[in-house]
């Protein structure tokens, strides 16, 4: 009986063991299986939901392109709009629109009027419906293209409808695009059975503001809309891998049968989706959400889910045929029974080992090929070493990055790439001090590194754990043009805090071809100007070139000048730039470029100085001592440096003529050709002898009190005579003189007359000279500003019938100044003052706190949280677009006497005058939750948030200076960021200051 007995029980385990193993591989096929269909399910839903987000940001830009049709032209007829949209063929490039139209804004009482009109243009038949009276009107007046089904809906008024309308009234308070829910078109003739919605955007008054709610509704013009039919809209988006999806769209957030729009399988083949492949994602489109929920069909799987059954089959019957054969040698071999079975248990583990040996060396190849993947795919160069300098892996970012040449053996000598990367460097010292003394523990080391090409690299070390090896991680980042960039707008600010104090223009050119060749060290740049004459050179600035190369240029009729200084005539001769990439190629290089061979030039460009109004200023050049042709980077770098010394070019000319212009005052009488007018005073002066007479001692009193008195005084006024210049400020001529046209408007308007007054006082005090700016009007009609200069001739001090004006026009230059201003005092990036005008302003404050002890006043210091996470993971351009977002909803918050301002990359600070430590908290709080609570949508649909760490400190005339007061609130927010960040400290000296306390999530 156990000689039967025992093959049996060892049939019976070998086959229990296998059954189990089987079990065990069918588990894990099974469950990779259900994951890879999981990933293939989300990741296809994921790219239908872009392709509808996609597609229908498409589409509101070609809305854009027909607002913007409307912004460029005041009117804009049917024919006009025809053409317009043919060139565009919507209905061929862009599927699922079923027209593009445009709605006018009506008025009740303009109704009967534009029906008239439409019918006039060829539609006998055109109403607007449903008839009836409304506030207003949108009726569909262009519909393009013009089909059967558009003609259903041609002079239907969309404002008649709850649901159209409302979309209307959101574009028209937002600016933006705006989306109608659930709704059947009128082009299906009310048709149950499709589903659509429309898309409107406003269409403004191009004359008039529309920055503001209120202004929004008064400038509105027009909309311009689009009809979408679903079932048109969504065929084809999601290609050939959303077959077997079930996609339904719902309008808003519920998935309420009521607000189904679209469902791409419908009856039995929607209820044999899936249950448990099932997402549900919500798109915001012109500010109207969707819920789209994506089921998979059956077959989705494919034949992934067919693994798990072959495995199991595989196994059942190795199992059987393993337990089969462990019987028969049992059975056969009694005698070696235990033997057997021992072989037999052994044989299992072996084949277990090598199973899970195989299995593991997979994962390791897989876990391998995805770092390199990965490591491959990273925009930063990747190196990891030992502390002995053994190089175990680097990513190809690095080898591009260093320029690694392939037959370079870096993984038997790590030394010959050090020595590689060494021999790129300017300054190998921060490379070579970053491997001697690494960072220990989580700290990491960084340096910039200055290639000897141009680039600028960033250079981070930090310690890793690699085994039982201690490791180093090095990140290479080529930051050359952020870096560039950054020197290019210091330069800008430079040239701009030079022309506004004044300083000289040989001063600031030579600034601005220094920052070129900056930026492109290879460089050798000149600024050549035009003579009054405009028939010669003159030399501006050229630092880095010889001598004798710049006079050979200098003081030269443009005519004479040859070789390489006749590209230069040549460019301001054509007004066009010209390149010369290689100087040996000109025809007769040998004869005319002598002085190029010897200053060892071989290319050459010209770009022409421009001002303002266009006017050719002189030129700018660029030599380069090996033949080359410029690329778009540098084209872009020296219209940029061209545009600026146009600017101190033509702000040079401005201060010259107002000094000839003062010159020109002390000879009136040469005939010079400043405005100059004689004016008879002598009405006036009897008018204000009446006065004196009559009891009025305080004349200032009583013209603030009676202003029509004034205004009578100014209407006495006689223009006896104008010269030229006069005339031609006023746009007048001698005709206008003669027949008495001119008057005390071309020097005081009607909102100058408390400047005519105070003119008026000083002349009649006595007073021989009086100079002032005023406004005046043009015969044309246009309001100009001027600079007064009221002479009275000796001898006509009592009588003032002689009193001789010059007058000159500083509109341009006011302007000027004030955009210069603007430059100089506000961030480019966010609007906000900068970090000069925000410490001026507290500096004023601090000096108003010195003379009033009793007043108060508080700073406050704000840090962005983990603003280097955003710029790593989004880019630069994100970057900026939080911290614009930051500056808004800074001066949302802000009352008018409170000053905000950008310090730092990523810091801002904000002034709050007569505000004390507890008010200033109760400010900083409402600030710190505006922020946390908001957020910024970028493209793709990825929504950002961020919070900031905000340090405060009081402000008080005891302090020695201001910068006391930043240094309190500095700390602050360091202790703010090193306590958790999105939270608010104080220093008032004591230990802890800690307001609130919010962790970032």
């Amino acid at each position: 009986m156990s000689h039967w007995m025992g093959p049996r029980v060892l049939a019976a385990l070998v086959l229990a063991l296998c059954l189990g193993l089987t079990y065990g591989a069918w588990r894990n096929a099974h469950d990779a299986s259900e994951q890879q269909v999981r990933a293939d399910f989300d990741f296809r839903v994921h790219e239908l939901v872009n392709n509808i987000a996609g597609r229908m940001q498409t589409y509101i830009q070609v809305l854009h392109g027909v607002q913007g049709l409307y912004a460029s032209s005041q009117e804009v007829t049917r024919r006009e709009f025809h053409a317009y949209l043919a060139v565009q063929q919507v209905d061929r490039h862009f599927p699922g629109i079923h027209g593009i139209g445009y709605l006018p804004l009506l008025s009740g009482a303009a109704l009967a009027r534009h029906e008239a009109s439409v019918r006039a243009e060829g539609y006998p038949g055109y109403a607007v419906r449903p008839h009836g009276q409304r506030a207003w009107h949108a009726p569909i007046t262009y519909l393009e293209p013009l089909s059967e089904s558009n003609l259903l809906a041609f002079g239907y008024d969309i404002g008649s409808e709850p649901v159209r309308r409302a979309a209307l009234e959101q574009a028209r308070d937002t600016g933006q695009a705006a989306m109608t829910g659930k709704i059947h078109l009128v082009q299906d003739g009310g048709s149950a059975q499709s589903h659509g919605f429309l898309i409107v955007l406003p269409v403004y008054e191009n004359s008039l503001l529309h920055g503001s709610v209120e202004q929004r509704r008064a400038a509105l013009r027009a909309w311009v809309f689009a009809p979408f039919r679903m079932g048109d809209l969504m065929a084809g988006v999601g290609g050939e891998s959303a077959r077997q999806l079930d996609l339904e769209i719902y309008d808003g957030a519920q998935l309420a049968e009521a607000a189904l729009m679209y469902d791409s399988l419908q009856g039995a083949l929607s209820s044999a989706a899936s249950d448990s492949l099932v997402a549900q994602e919500t798109i915001t489109i012109a500010g109207h959400a969707w819920t789209l929920r994506v089921r998979a069909m059956p077959g989705f799987d494919g034949e992934l889910l067919a693994r798990p059954r072959l495995v199991a089959l595989t196994g059942l019957l190795a199992s059987i045929v393993l337990a089969l054969t462990a019987w028969l040698l049992a059975a056969g071999r009694a005698r070696a029974q235990v033997a057997l079975a021992r072989s037999s248990e052994l044989t299992g583990q072996l084949e277990q080992g090598q199973a899970s040996v195989l299995a593991m060396a997979e994962a390791a190849q897989r876990s391998q090929a995805m770092l390199r993947s990965i490591l491959d795919s990273t925009i930063d160069g990747i190196l990891v070493d030992n502390i002995d300098g053994r190089i175990f892996t680097s990513n190809r970012r690095f080898r591009d990055l260093w320029q690694v040449p392939d037959a370079l053996d870096w993984q038997a000598d790590g030394a010959a790439l050090v020595r590689h990367v060494e021999s790129q460097l300017e300054q190998a010292a921060p490379f070579l001090g970053a491997r001697v003394h690494a960072p220990h523990g989580h700290r990491e080391r960084r340096d910039v590194l200055h290639l000897r090409d141009g680039r600028v690299v960033e250079q981070y070390v930090r310690s890793m754990q690699l085994g039982n090896e201690q490791a180093r991680l090095w990140t290479f980042r080529d930051i050359s043009e952020r870096s560039q960039m950054e020197r290019r707008e210091h330069t800008r600010r430079q040239v701009l805090e030079m022309l506004a104090t004044g300083a000289p223009l040989e001063r600031v050119l030579e600034s601005v071809v220094l920052s070129v060749q900056a930026d492109h060290p290879a460089m050798l740049c000149s600024i050549l100007l035009l003579d009054e004459s405009r028939h010669r050179l003159v030399l501006g600035a050229a630092p880095g070139l010889p001598a004798f190369f710049n006079l050979a240029s200098h003081g030269h009729d443009l005519d004479t000048l040859q070789g390489v200084h006749g590209i230069a005539a040549q460019a301001l001769r054509d007004d066009l730039r010209v390149i010369v990439g290689d100087l040996h190629a000109v025809a007769d290089a040998q004869e005319t470029m002598e002085l190029a061979w010897r200053a060892q030039l071989q290319s050459c460009w010209a770009e022409p100085v421009r001002g303002g109004s266009g006017k050719l200023l002189g030129v700018l050049m660029a030599y380069h001592r090996q033949p080359t042709l410029p690329g778009a980077a540098h084209l872009a770098r020296l219209s940029e440096a061209a545009h600026l010394a146009g600017m101190a070019i033509e702000q040079a000319q401005v201060a010259l003529a107002l000094r000839a212009g003062e010159a020109r005052f002390r000879s009136l009488y040469d005939h010079a050709p400043v405005a100059l007018w004689e004016q008879d005073w002598s009405a006036v002066r009897a008018a204000l002898d009446v006065l004196e007479q009559a009891g009025v001692r305080d004349l200032g009193a009583h013209f603030q009190a009676h202003p029509e008195a004034l205004q009578r005084l100014a209407g006495m006024v006689r223009i006896i005579d104008a010269n030229g210049a006069a005339l031609a400020q006023v746009r007048a001529n001698e005709d206008d003189q003669r027949r008495g046209a001119l008057g005390l408007a071309q020097n005081f308007d009607d909102s100058a007359l408390p400047r005519f007054g105070d003119a008026l006082l000083a002349l009649a005090g006595g007073a021989h000279l009086y100079e002032c700016e005023s406004s005046f009007v043009r015969l044309d009609g246009a309001a100009r500003q001027n600079e007064l200069s009221l002479l009275v001739m000796p001898g006509h001090a009592d009588s003032l019938d002689f009193v001789m004006v010059s007058s000159l026009d500083i509109t341009e230059r006011k302007r000027m100044n004030a955009e210069l201003l603007q430059l100089a005092t506000t961030d480019f990036l966010t609007g906000l003052p900068n970090r000069r005008h925000f410490m001026a302003a507290l500096e004023n404050e601090h000096a108003r706190l010195q003379r009033e002890l009793a007043s108060c006043a508080s700073v406050l210091m704000l840090d962005i949280d983990h603003f280097k996470r955003v710029n790593d993971e989004y880019g630069h351009a994100v970057g900026d677009a939080v911290l614009r977002h930051l500056g808004a909803l800074m001066c949302q918050a802000l009352r008018k006497v409170d000053v905000p301002g950008r310090v730092g990359g990523e810091e801002f600070a904000i002034l709050l005058p007569g505000t004390d430590l507890s008010a200033a908290a109760v400010f900083a709080e409402r600030l710190r939750r505006r922020v946390a609570e908001s957020s910024l949508t970028i493209d793709g649909g990825i929504v950002i948030t961020i919070t900031v760490s905000i340090g405060m400190a009081a402000m008080a005339g005891t302090d020695a200076d201001c910068d006391a007061v930043l240094a309190r609130a500095d700390e602050a927010l360091y202790r703010a960021k090193r306590g958790g960040r999105n939270r608010i400290e104080q220093n008032d000296g004591g230990g802890d200051g800690v307001l609130s306390k919010f962790m970032a999530q």
